[in-house]
């Protein structure tokens, strides 16, 4: 069979269409379709080996299209691939690739989610491991991850922020309803405990005398 043409398809730019003996014969990546050229003969192994090829590329480019939105897991690149009907031999291609340009790393993953939690909605290291388990972060990561966390601090710095929207109650109903935000965040009876204490007393010392 030989290649008659090579037409950049309209909706694609990134892809090829390849045709053999004057009839449209299948899509291509770009990437692979620079080297062919018109005129070149082929032969079925030809074939194969370009629309595998062609598999890989266009599982790389799902997973990118996951990764450009958040980081993810490798688990969950795998999972996402797999719901895509992508063949376990290409998926394994992939992620390998993903791997090598540092696209995929569940230790720098798993420090930005973190990160991320402690930044925007800080949680308690409990909280976190469980998140991070369910998103298939391996113990071993998760153990040095969280190794610098400090739960005090974070439930310190939910329950500050939690306070002025509770500042009108009574101190039996403030201290219940903070615990119960508290402990929806993960954190334990006895971090919530003196973290209570401290964060009343700054709001009666911030309360101005009549």
């Amino acid at each position: 069979m030989k290649v008659t043409a090579l037409k950049q398809q309209s909706r694609n730019k990134n892809r090829v269409n390849v045709y053999l003996d004057d009839q449209f014969a299948f899509g291509l990546a770009k990437i692979e379709a620079v080297r062919l050229r018109i005129g070149q003969e082929l032969t079925q192994a030809d074939l194969a080996r370009l629309k595998a090829a062609d598999g890989v590329e266009q599982a790389h480019e799902r997973a990118l299209r996951f990764l450009g939105v958040r980081p993810r897991s490798e688990a969950e690149v795998r999972q996402r691939l797999r719901q895509q009907g992508v063949d376990e031999a290409i998926l394994e291609e992939v992620l390998e690739r993903l791997r090598r340009a540092g696209l995929v790393d569940d230790q720098a993953f798993a420090n930005y989610w973190i990160e991320n939690r402690t930044t925007f909605r800080p949680k308690s290291k409990r909280a976190m491991l469980v998140e991070l388990r369910r998103k298939g972060v391996a113990a071993e990561v998760l153990d040095e991850a969280l190794s610098a966390s400090d739960d005090s601090q974070a439930a310190y710095d939910v329950a500050r922020k939690r306070a002025p929207r509770l500042a009108k109650l009574p101190e039996p109903d403030f201290r219940r309803k903070l615990s119960e935000f508290l402990g929806r965040r993960g954190f334990s009876y006895d971090i919530i405990e003196p973290v209570l204490e401290r964060v009343w007393k700054e709001l009666q010392e911030s309360v101005p005398p009549t």
